[in-house]
């Protein structure tokens, strides 16, 4: 059932607003002539007077009713635009809600666009898998046979299109699950999780990864969205690190911010905001797609939140994840 006209409840405030306004503006003039009615009394005149500012306040308080609802939606709207909310709830005026169900209708369609999309690139990822394996296995043959380079050649772009196929899937997912109200996950959990498989692939390195991060420090985002963030980030930090990676997490005014720092060589300041474009390293003889950082970034963006590099504390890079609290 929707609301009451918001067109009748700004005549109706209108309406009152004036009579008690006229009312007012009458007995001030004839206070002013000295022409009130002698059979009018005090008391009746102090009736009247209470009378038109009850009018007047009347009047008010019907606009300001009939204008809550506009500030209702316009409240519900951010909470869409900030993944809060799938949809516009709640009933409003018969002037306001055809534009609410269309609103609606829009996010709908734009929902089951995007999980067709999602459904399209998983399809596409999974099926370039066993074609790459292939590719992989022919550049093995070629350094076998003793031509190196251009096993190289052919191993980079095989590295190039398996981080495409990590992008773009990512990307999809989490243009569907950054919108949900559901998404939420632990820092400390999938950092636990990350660290105990990257000290197993790194053990004849001896590098110590420290997790320190707080338990209720938790960031609205999907668990494997989180997990591809801060992967992205500790496999970074682990191929560049000498000795020591550390994670850990700090709460902001709406926001968990997780840091990844390394011992490692750094960035320079000025290769900083280069390495977070697509396909692009800070070092092009090292191996990698120079996808992960920009998946990072992208992915957070989707989520609200933003991805900064910096000097670390430990002498190489710090990368700064700032994500929305859940």
């Amino acid at each position: 059932m929707g609301r009451k006209s918001l067109r009748s409840r700004l005549i109706v405030g209108a309406l009152l607003w004036t009579a008690g306004i006229t009312w007012v503006v009458h007995f001030s003039s004839l206070a002013l002539m000295h022409h009130f009615p002698r059979t009018l009394g005090a008391v009746h005149l102090g009736l009247m007077s209470v009378l038109a500012i009850a009018l007047i306040i009347a009047g008010l308080t019907q606009v300001e009713s009939g204008m809550s609802p506009l500030r209702q939606l316009r409240e519900r709207l951010a909470a869409v635009r900030e993944g809060r909310a799938p949809r516009v709830e709640g009933s409003y005026p018969a002037e306001v809600q055809p534009l609410v169900d269309d609103l609606n209708g829009l996010l709908d369609d734009r929902e089951r666009r995007v999980m067709r999309a999602q459904a399209k690139a998983g399809d596409l990822a999974h099926g370039l898998k066993t074609p790459l394996a292939v590719l992989a296995q022919e550049a093995g043959r070629l350094r076998a046979a003793g031509h190196a380079s251009a096993a190289a050649a052919l191993e980079e772009q095989v590295e190039r299109m398996r981080g495409q196929m990590d992008y773009h899937p990512a990307q999809a997912r989490a243009a569907v699950s950054g919108a949900s109200r559901d998404a939420r996950c632990a820092v400390r959990v999938s950092a636990d999780g990350l660290v105990r498989t990257l000290l197993r692939l790194h053990a004849e390195r001896g590098l110590a990864l420290d997790v320190h991060a707080e338990p209720t420090h938790v960031a609205r985002v999907q668990r494997e969205d989180l997990d591809e963030l801060l992967g992205n980030l500790l496999d970074n930090a682990c191929k560049w690190a000498r000795t020591r990676v550390e994670v850990g997490s700090a709460v902001e005014v709406g926001a968990i911010v997780v840091t990844v720092d390394d011992d490692g060589p750094g960035i320079a300041p000025e290769l900083r905001e280069a390495v977070l474009q697509r396909g692009v390293r800070a070092d092009e003889v090292s191996a990698g797609s120079g996808f992960g950082l920009a998946i990072v970034r992208d992915l957070a963006e989707l989520y609200g939140g933003t991805l900064t590099l910096e000097s670390s504390p430990l002498g190489g890079l710090r990368a700064r994840l700032r994500l929305p609290a859940a």
